[in-house]
C-alpha cells in the first residue's frame, strides 16, 4: 500500500521557525510529514515513488509523475521528460508530458502511449505531450515542475 512517509525522532524538527501553517507539515502527535510517497516492504526497505505535491489524481486514482518520467526517458528518442498534472473537468487531473527529443525525430502521441502501455494502465497514460527544446530547471538542476505548472496556467504551454 502506498502512503506518505512521516518521521519522528530526537533529531527531527518539531516545527518550522516562525511558520504559521505548521499543521500542514506536522501531524497532531508530532510526526513530520516528509512529502515523500512510497511503500515499505516486509524487510523494511523503503521505495519512494513520488512527492505528494507531484502525484496526479485522475478519477479517484493516483498516477506517479516520476514513474511516467522514468519510463518516457527509457524511450530511445527522448532525452528528457517531465510530467505534471493539469486540470480536467471529468477526471479532476490528467497527466501532461513535456518532452525533449534527442534529435529532430518527433514521436507521435499514439506511439509514445503504446510504448508506455507495457507498464501503465490506459487511464495512466498522458492525454497530451508537448515537445520542448528545453525543460526548465531549478537552481540546483532539478526539473522545475512549478514553472511548468505556471506556464500551463498562463497558457504558455
Amino acid at each position: 500500500m502506498i502512503g506518505e512517509f512521516e518521521i519522528r525522532g530526537a533529531w527531527i524538527i518539531k516545527s518550522y521557525y516562525k511558520y504559521q501553517d505548521n499543521h500542514l507539515s506536522f501531524s497532531e502527535d508530532g510526526w513530520f510529514k516528509t512529502g515523500d510517497v512510497g511503500t515499505i516492504d516486509q524487510q523494511g526497505y523503503m521505495n519512494i515513488c513520488d512527492r505528494s505535491k507531484d502525484l496526479i489524481k485522475s478519477g479517484g486514482e493516483w498516477i506517479s509523475s516520476v514513474a511516467l518520467e522514468i519510463s518516457l526517458m527509457a524511450h530511445p528518442e527522448i532525452k528528457e521528460a517531465c510530467v505534471i498534472a493539469i486540470p480536467d473537468e471529468k477526471w479532476v487531473e490528467r497527466p501532461l508530458a513535456c518532452i525533449v527529443f534527442r534529435s529532430e525525430t518527433v514521436v507521435e502521441k499514439d506511439a509514445l502511449n503504446a510504448f508506455l502501455s507495457e507498464h501503465f494502465a490506459p487511464y495512466q497514460l498522458p492525454d497530451r505531450y508537448i515537445a520542448m527544446s528545453e525543460i526548465p530547471k531549478t537552481s540546483v538542476g532539478k526539473l522545475n515542475k512549478k514553472e511548468l505548472r505556471r506556464r500551463f496556467a498562463d497558457g504558455e504551454l
